[in-house]
């Protein structure tokens, strides 16, 4: 049986986003470089439309980061699979994430970069989903604010498929596991 989804979040609803953010990013990092920290793999769309869509000078990094494996719910257990290639020390830093939902992976991760001694360290997310929250994240920027469903698309997945949705879908396939 094939999962079901309903569209939650237009292709043109999120392009037009993405464009106010990068306005908004822009205007409060007029100087550069700005480091823009995609967490892999979920912001990897994200990432490449926003980049695109702020004006001041960016340098793209990666970190890789888990705590969900195959399931629908966080596994509690946080591990770093791949880390920065450079140093950020003295930089302007913005994590770009595809949701923040617990907000435990997003705490473990911003803790490992505040010890390299960034200039400033914000998060900018494209779904946020507050009512699910563990930990006190609060993210700079937000695209949406999306309830408390599991959502695939636009990068998100489920078991590494869906990511390659242009939309953003809730997925109704019975009980969430």
């Amino acid at each position: 049986m094939r999962p079901e989804l309903t569209v939650l979040l237009t292709s043109e609803q999120i392009q037009d986003r993405v464009e106010q953010l990068g306005r908004e990013i822009s205007r409060d990092y007029p100087d550069g470089p700005l480091y823009l920290i995609g967490i892999l793999k979920g912001s990897f769309l994200f990432l490449a439309d926003l980049a695109r869509a702020i004006s001041t000078p960016c340098r793209v990094e990666f970190m890789g980061i888990s705590s969900y494996g195959r399931g629908k719910r966080s596994s509690g257990e946080v591990k770093v699979t791949k880390d920065l290639d450079v140093s950020v020390e003295g930089f302007d830093v913005l994590v770009v994430e595809d949701i923040i939902d617990s907000g435990v992976t997003l705490t473990y991760l911003l803790n490992v970069l505040e010890q390299r001694k960034p200039k400033s360290l914000g998060i900018v997310t494209m779904l946020d989903k507050p009512e699910r929250r563990q930990r006190p994240v609060r993210p700079a920027y937000v695209g949406f604010r999306v309830p408390d469903e599991f959502v695939v698309g636009y990068g998100l997945d489920f078991a590494e498929d869906y990511r390659n949705l242009k939309d953003v879908c809730v997925l109704h396939d019975g009980p969430a596991v």
